[in-house]
């Protein structure tokens, strides 16, 4: 499964990465503390949408292009588990999984 706080951390960290930002000059511009900024780059912590609002502000990054680098990423490591797990072939064709 995908955990999409890991991903959308893993874009946040790359976006400021790419800037040349530190935690503090985002946390300043974003007005949050670095270290829930960097539990969210770790993926530890879930951020609100107004403080992902917020985050990409002060990135100078359009929402909408973190959510399609996210979409895209998720979209990547779903393809690479489905290619990697072995699954079961249920009733039509369905995927069908014990938890025994």
């Amino acid at each position: 499964m995908v955990l999409f706080r890991r991903v959308l951390g893993e874009a946040l960290r790359a976006a400021r990465m790419q800037r040349g930002m530190t935690l503090r000059e985002v946390s300043k511009e974003a007005r949050v503390s670095p270290g829930y900024i960097s539990e969210i780059e770790r993926g530890t912590k879930e951020a609100s949408s107004e403080l992902l609002g917020s985050l990409c502000q002060a990135l100078d990054i359009p929402l909408s292009v973190v959510l399609r680098e996210v979409s895209s990423a998720a979209a990547l490591e779903e393809r690479a588990l489905e290619i990697s797990t072995p699954q079961i072939a249920g009733r039509g064709g369905d995927v069908v999984a014990s938890a025994a």
